[in-house]
């Protein structure tokens, strides 16, 4: 619970205002809490793009994050995911803590972003994804859908640093674009 005492600048999650919009709304387009085989590829073409063997594509709820779409290139990487799991009756590798990674804060910003080496960004370098998974780079961008509800996002992790920069960033927006047309044309 958040009281007026505490700091904000010390939660690892992002306050997120727009939850329960986005969660009705994963409800309603039937999203959010099971693999959809369409994502898993979509995250091996960004998997392969971005030159990692970690790509997702995740929904975000309250106290989690769903990966819908997951490609884990190795088997160390999957272990990896599964290490991060919250929930003994999750599906292995599919579900992570909300205060895990940096999806979370692309969503609350509703911009992309890229952090070739997350050590460089104090803010984002505590982050238990790098102390306990190892993860030292990060790109993502939100799933912005025509309601203008911020579904969740598409990201890439590595283990290693990255030079995706803004030409990175300007991929992965578009990517995201192509994946929530693939979303609205589901319905």
């Amino acid at each position: 619970m958040i009281d007026e005492h505490t700091d904000r600048r010390l939660l690892t999650a992002p306050l997120d205002p727009e939850v329960h919009r986005r969660m009705a709304r994963l409800q309603q387009l039937g999203l959010g809490n099971h693999p959809v085989r369409e994502f898993d590829e979509f995250a091996a073409r960004l998997a392969g793009w971005a030159r990692t063997s970690l790509a997702m594509v995740n929904f975000i709820g309250e106290d989690q994050q769903y990966f819908a779409g997951l490609y884990a290139g190795n088997s160390t990487n999957a272990g990896v995911l599964e290490a991060a799991q919250t929930s003994a009756n999750a599906s292995v590798s599919r579900v992570m803590a909300r205060d895990h990674g940096w999806c979370p804060y692309v969503v609350a910003r509703r911009k992309a972003l890229v952090l070739d080496d997350v050590c460089a960004y104090p803010r984002f370098s505590g982050n238990p994804v790098v102390d306990e998974i190892g993860i030292r780079s990060y790109i993502g961008a939100p799933l912005i859908d025509d309601t203008g509800v911020a579904l969740g996002t598409i990201c890439a992790v590595a283990d290693h640093t990255s030079d995706w920069g803004r030409p990175g960033l300007e991929t992965i927006k578009s990517m995201a674009v192509e994946l929530v047309d693939m979303i609205q044309r589901r319905r």
